[in-house]
């Protein structure tokens, strides 16, 4: 009772719904500042990294840039901290040096930690730092993953399937090229010589979320053994997925020897039941991946696969040591790059005709 004599009300709870707004108001703020943060620790490191190189181009010995990344990264770790030692310093300017256009640095610097920058460093070619930076910022990989992504050779296989893809009449935001990998490494599925397709399609499902995150982010599982019945007959697709980005269904046909001709055709037909039958309003025609254990890069080439939007890849059940796993890829590299050669000069003698 109040001195008055009036009743004072009990202390409701405290609603639920009110601390989880402010709950999020409160971290989504923390997200936004953390970031802020990190895109001017980006840029800051960026103009430092800059102006190091800038001022060590004026030299003329390699050991005055060496004495002078010293000393500044002394007197400055003195004033600043650790994260200006000599050693973060020469990071920097290997930064400044990696990305030299500011335009591309701001865009960076609100995409990507400076952990990921440091695990891009390392990379040799322009166009591989752009891939994994690109990839980084729209699939939201974090450290772990990127480094992962390097380690297993992402680049490099889009960079293989892009080519079989490259002439490909497709709008430039829905080419396969830029979901496509080859050769896709199953060597998590623990398969061993003397497996059967059967031993293949049920690996692979029970470890499904591992094989999509081999495919890549935005496929989605549909259906297994999908069954087409075509003039009374039963036709069975291995796998069915969808990709979000690129709002298509992907149909997946596994096979276990070399790539023939003939799976051109049973690809061929199972698109065209797909469009015809599951085709939904406001999506794309379905698009193909043939996953054979070895390619025929000739006849692909030669049977154009391309325009009818499949694409023609390899998997490996096993990685071999990472010398001959990169001597591997650039060899197919080369070979894809020929063969597109090739293309351009039967293109060009076609148009002058």
């Amino acid at each position: 009772m109040s001195p008055s004599g009036a009743k004072v009300p009990a202390h409701s709870a405290l609603p639920a719904s009110l601390h989880t707004e402010l709950r999020a108001l409160i971290t989504s703020s923390r997200q936004r500042l953390a970031g802020a943060v990190n895109a001017e620790l980006t840029r800051l490191y960026w103009t430092v990294g800059q102006r190091i190189h800038a001022e060590l181009l004026q030299g003329e010995r390699a050991a005055y840039g060496a004495r002078l990344i010293s000393e500044l990264g002394t007197q400055l770790a003195r004033e600043f901290g650790r994260g200006f030692e000599a050693k973060n310093l020469q990071r920097m300017r290997q930064f400044a040096q990696a990305f030299p256009e500011a335009e591309i640095v701001a865009t960076l610097s609100r995409q990507l930690s400076w952990s990921h920058i440091l695990a891009l460093l390392p990379l040799k070619s322009a166009p591989a730092r752009q891939f994994y930076a690109a990839q980084c910022a729209e699939q939201t990989w974090g450290v772990r993953e990127l480094r992962r992504q390097i380690e297993r050779k992402a680049f490099e296989r889009s960079e293989i399937a892009a080519v079989q893809t490259s002439a490909a009449a497709l709008p430039a935001l829905t080419t396969p090229s830029q979901v496509f990998k080859d050769p896709y490494f199953l060597d998590f599925l623990g398969l061993h010589q003397g497996h059967d397709e059967a031993d293949l399609e049920g690996a692979i499902l029970r470890q499904l979320e591992a094989f999509i995150l081999e495919l890549g982010r935005g496929f989605a599982f549909v259906e297994r053994q999908k069954r087409m019945v075509i003039d009374g007959e039963d036709f069975y697709l291995d796998l069915l997925f969808f990709h979000r980005r690129l709002r298509r269904l992907v149909a997946i046909e596994l096979k276990l020897g070399r790539f023939k001709a003939a799976h051109k055709g049973q690809m061929e037909l199972y698109l065209k039941w797909l469009d015809k039958h599951e085709r939904h309003s406001g999506e794309e025609a379905p698009i193909g991946l043939i996953l054979c254990a070895e390619s025929s890069r000739e006849q692909v080439e030669l049977l154009q696969m391309h325009k009818d939007g499949i694409t023609v890849a390899e998997y490996w059940t096993e990685l071999p040591p990472k010398a001959e796993l990169e001597q591997r890829l650039h060899q197919a590299l080369v070979e894809a790059r020929e063969l597109m050669a090739k293309r351009g000069v039967l293109l060009e003698g076609d148009g002058d005709e």
